[in-house]
């Protein structure tokens, strides 16, 4: 007779919650990335080093501005129809521009989209195009310009026009490659055509992001003209240009003041042109979205509590215009449709309107194309000069060093306030609604007119053309940091809410972990933006390679010219590079 004995269990414990909670496999190409971030930061803490931003001595400094600001007494300004003039011939140019790149910007961001793209060579081109347009400084395209057409608004228009491709262009292909692809590719199922791919199924769910990008580089281009009226483009930025090389401070800081005061009111215009035309999508919207925007809000949250008979009518009245092609055509004219088609009439109006105040020379277009082998061949070979190449390396290693810094400095306040500026972090619409007051404020500075101040008080240097920057920044990025926290998905952090987990836990646990591959986008596009901007700091003292840029073209020397924008070009698309690889690694 056989017995069995029952094995004796041997009792394991349980593996606890963090035990059994799903790990993410931290691949080599990870860590080589979060290496190069340290790498960077570690660069960044150098450079700040390098700077040497010390407050006590610009404290010390101080007497320098009294007696600059003694020595310029009150401000001045130009005569009420001079400078009236001079406000529409700058907004007509820098409109002009805008729109200009807007519409050249649509074909490339359609070859650079991973999902509309016709093959990888066209995507690959289309992309280089945009960092190409990006890189060159529209300053250095101004001087082109100028050459090829003379003094006035054409090539200001033609410069801002190219150098905004590469930003509208790449917000463009990023928005065609975040759509529901469901719509595209019903159409396609149905036999539609590329172009009734684009219009159907394309055009509508990126027209909001698109009108959004447009109208935040039309605040970028506005105060960017302040700097073509150094290489001669006509308007304020010219007529301040005039005003400082002749000594007269006060003229100068009046039209740096009016320049301010249009930037500011631009912002609240484009605020409110986006909310008419886009009403609330989501969350979003700053300050001036709902005060300009109230009533769409009110008719919308009214049309949402309508009793079901009258939404029932208006369904049936919508069915009744709707219920052949024929008929469609012949649609109602409901406030609606009155109000959308005179908001249509009057931007088309204000198009017209620019573009003749700018008093273009259609002509130029059909003679300018004899001047360009004359030109082409001034700009080519490109030579370092009388300086050498170690000056213009070491040049170029201050233009990134001040880059860095400024990225740097730019990125704690922008964090700070750009948190305080997100609807679903900040603890009250008062905080929020001053941070977006900052932003705003902040943007309306240009960064040029914030150096020659800085200039002032600390000297020429690469000290004054950091603080410009870093100030500049935290503006740009603030606002970005902002609008990505109001897009993350509001499910992490309501389950946290859930849980009883404070506005801080929240914060951390759930907002910054879904910001964060943008957060990291947005900092490699600042620091892309400081490297050219510290390039045209350096025109007015900033240090850098600007200084070079400066005198190389005053003595006509453009084969440094070229020497100098290829070096630019390099380091754009070695941060471009890199921006590309973290956004993938970090995805």
């Amino acid at each position: 007779m056989t017995t069995t004995v029952e094995r004796p269990r041997v009792a394991h414990p349980s593996p606890s919650l963090l035990e059994r909670a799903p790990k993410r496999r931290v691949s080599p190409e990870r860590i080589a990335a979060g290496v190069t971030l340290l790498a960077l930061l570690a660069l960044s803490v150098a450079a700040l080093g390098e700077v040497q931003i010390s407050i006590p001595d610009m404290i010390a400094s101080w007497g320098n501005a009294e007696r600059f600001f003694a020595r310029v007494g009150a401000l001045s300004f130009p005569e009420p129809a001079e400078l009236a003039w001079l406000i529409a011939l700058t907004l007509g140019l820098v409109l002009t521009g805008t729109l200009l790149a807007a519409a050249l910007s649509v074909p490339i961001a359609y070859l650079a989209a991973s999902n509309t793209t016709p093959g990888n060579g066209w995507r690959a081109a289309a992309r280089f195009a945009g960092v190409l347009a990006r890189a060159v400084p529209d300053v250095v395209l101004a001087m082109v310009f100028v050459l090829m057409f003379s003094l006035g608004a054409l090539p200001g228009i033609l410069a801002i026009g190219i150098h905004s491709i590469g930003m509208i262009s790449k917000m463009f292909a990023d928005a065609i490659e975040q759509i529901d692809e469901g719509p595209r590719l019903a159409i396609r199922a149905a036999g539609g055509t590329r172009m009734q791919e684009f219009f159907g199924g394309i055009l509508p769910q990126v027209l909001p992001s698109w009108v959004a990008t447009v109208l935040h580089r039309n605040d970028i281009n506005l105060r960017g003209s302040v700097v073509l009226g150094y290489v001669g483009v006509a308007g304020l930025g010219l007529e301040m240009s005039y005003a400082f090389k002749s000594l007269n401070y006060g003229l100068g800081l009046g039209i740096a003041l009016v320049i301010f005061v249009l930037c500011v009111v631009m912002e609240i215009v484009s605020s409110a042109v986006r909310a008419a035309m886009l009403g609330r999508v989501g969350d979003r919207g700053s300050w001036a979205d709902r005060l300009v925007g109230r009533r769409l809000v009110r008719e919308q949250d009214a049309a949402a509590r309508r009793p079901a008979p009258r939404l029932a009518a208006g369904w049936a009245e919508r069915a009744a215009w709707a219920q052949s092609p024929q008929t469609a055509l012949r649609r109602p004219w409901t406030p609606e449709r009155v109000r959308n088609v005179a908001a249509g009439w009057l931007a088309a109006a204000i198009v017209i309107a620019g573009v003749w105040v700018c008093q273009i020379n259609w002509g130029d277009f059909l003679t300018f194309w004899a001047k360009i082998p004359a030109v082409a061949v001034q700009f080519w070979p490109p030579t370092f000069g009388v300086y050498g190449a170690e000056v213009m390396f070491e040049a170029l290693r201050e233009t990134i060093a001040i880059a860095l810094a400024a990225t740097l400095l730019a990125l704690g306040a922008s964090l700070l306030l750009g948190s305080f500026a997100a609807r679903n972090v900040a603890p009250n619409g008062g905080i929020r609604g001053a941070a977006r007051f900052a932003l705003v404020g902040i943007r309306g500075i240009p960064e040029i007119i914030l150096a020659i101040v800085l200039i002032v008080i600390t000297g020429l240097g690469m000290q004054a053309g950091t603080i410009a920057l870093a100030v500049g920044g935290v503006g740009l990025l603030g606002k970005l940091i902002a609008d990505s926290f109001e897009e993350v998905d509001r499910g992490p952090e309501r389950a946290l809410f859930a849980t009883g987990a404070t506005r801080l836990q929240v914060y951390g646990g759930a907002t910054v972990p879904q910001g964060a591959q943008a957060l990291v986008g947005h900092t490699f596009y600042l620091l892309d933006t400081n490297i050219r901007a510290a390039t045209i700091l350096g025109i007015v003292g900033g240090g850098g390679v600007g200084y070079y840029l400066l005198n190389a073209s005053q003595g006509a020397n453009y084969g440094m010219v070229t020497a100098i924008v290829l070096m630019i070009l390099v380091t754009v698309l070695v941060i471009e590079g890199i921006a590309m690889w973290m956004r993938k690694v970090f995805r």
